[in-house]
């Protein structure tokens, strides 16, 4: 950007928009450390991050729409060019930003951030994109296609292969008539959830707070920065997901915890869980340990658990060798395994972008050699918890699968359903299924899923 540029919101969400279209940035992650070095007041940060993340769910539409009124295909526009069309449809067609304001607004950042040529271009297909509603673009569009997936990908702006993918989850689960409730809120900003990790958050610091709907020791913060709460400063609450939440506490909750127990998260970073499962270990009396593949994620981890236990080691190792390293060593493993993350798209909303069906082949053969090394770590008795944000079948039920047939006869699946029930008996679960699939639209939660796994004994 130009020198002497003072960043308003608008100029923020384009940098952020930028990054995550080339440095294939984190929205959550990097929004945060702009508003931050933008110095932005409270409510210019909230316009800051609908604008971008608004923009980045519904690009698919977006793009849709552009390509109407270029009469080109979004690829072969100048990609600064595209990035400031999807920001100023959004406001155009989703935001209560008057017309004039959207396209004046956008030209003036388009002079700042990109070409002169590409002023008159922006003006000029702006203010054709104004002269429908986004009603009457998307029926527009809409009533052009006869395939079922391609109207719901236009009417969600979800790709193909996930609302396939999606709808197979929801079979599974009996649930492939609440398909389109599904892809909508995926479009809705979440709440922001928090977790009061237990034995160190306090009564006192839960005032001010909403009680969660997902988990028993979970909150939802009505608005502001959490950032700003002195119970998140001092480490005593948590920003949190209630899915993340329920998946570790259905670990410790598997059965009864023994003395001198040893528990392993052995994909931890970048922490959210090992904090949790640490608070829960240090009133137990367990000994807890965290591995991390990357090291800066694991640097993460140490910080996350620092305020919890220090003397709780972190390291780095790959996960696929720990079973052999360490065989039969742990009572408890929580496996929040790599995934696609397409259950948290609410949270991540370029994961749907980015992400292909290939990936889902790689990262089912990563997966198969975690769990497997889990499984030689994990004691004759002990509780593997095997977790994904995703709801994908070939990341979950799939996999589980796999290594009931890979050790015939030593795994037997416990009853995940029934211990996510007593943690909360008001969830919505198919109780037909001992695995537990969690979803945003019924539950409130991240699509988590969650696998309770036992070794025999003998």
């Amino acid at each position: 950007m130009k020198s002497n540029f003072r960043a308003t919101a608008r100029s923020v969400a384009f940098e952020l928009l930028r990054a995550v279209e080339q440095d294939d940035a984190y929205a959550n992650l990097l929004l945060p450390k702009l508003i931050a070095d933008a110095k932005l007041e409270p409510r210019d940060s909230a316009l800051a991050q609908e604008l971008a993340f608004g923009t980045i769910r519904n690009q698919l539409l977006y793009d849709r729409i552009i390509e109407q009124g270029a009469n080109r295909k979004i690829d072969e526009i100048d990609v600064r060019g595209k990035l400031l069309l999807r920001l100023g449809a959004h406001q155009l067609l989703s935001m209560r930003v008057p017309s004039h304001a959207a396209i004046n607004e956008t030209v003036d950042l388009t002079k700042i951030v990109a070409s002169q040529g590409a002023v008159g271009f922006v003006n000029g297909i702006l203010r054709r994109v104004s002269e429908r509603s986004l009603d009457e673009w998307r029926e527009l569009l809409i009533n052009a296609t006869e395939d079922r997936v391609a109207k719901l990908e236009l009417e969600y702006s979800h790709p193909a292969w996930i609302i396939r993918s999606l709808e197979q989850a929801l079979k599974v689960d009996g649930r492939g008539d609440t398909l389109e409730a599904l892809l909508q809120i995926d479009n809705e900003a979440p709440l922001v959830n928090l977790v009061a990790l237990p034995g160190i958050a306090r009564p006192e610091h839960e005032i001010g707070l909403t009680a969660g709907t997902a988990s028993p020791i979970g909150f939802t913060l009505p608005s502001g920065d959490p950032a700003k709460l002195p119970a998140m400063r001092d480490g005593f609450i948590r920003v949190q997901d209630q899915g993340s939440q329920l998946a570790a506490l259905a670990l410790a909750e598997a059965k009864p915890i023994a003395d001198g127990e040893q528990w392993l998260d052995m994909c931890a970073g970048p922490g959210g869980k090992a904090a949790l499962l640490a608070a829960i270990a240090k009133l137990n009396g367990v000994k807890f340990v965290a591995n991390e593949l990357a090291e800066h994620r694991a640097k993460l981890v140490s910080q996350a658990l620092r305020k919890i236990d220090e003397s709780v080691d972190v390291f780095c190792a790959d996960g696929r060798t720990i079973g052999e390293d360490a065989p039969q060593s742990f009572d408890r493993i929580l496996l929040d395994a790599p995934c696609t993350g397409l259950g948290a798209l609410r949270r991540r909303p370029e994961s749907r972008w980015r992400r292909k069906p290939k990936d889902v082949s790689d990262l089912t053969k990563l997966q198969e050699q975690l769990i497997e090394s889990a499984w030689v770590a994990l004691k004759p008795g002990g509780v593997l918890g095997y977790v994904t944000c995703s709801p994908h079948s070939g990341e979950t039920i799939s996999i589980v699968d796999w290594l009931e047939r890979k050790f015939v006869g030593q795994v037997s699946l416990l009853d995940a359903t029934a211990v996510v029930h007593k943690l909360n008996p008001s969830l919505d679960l198919n109780k037909s299924r001992k695995t537990v699939q969690l979803w945003p639209h019924t539950n409130g939660t991240d699509a988590m899923f969650i696998a309770l796994l036992t070794k025999s004994v003998g």
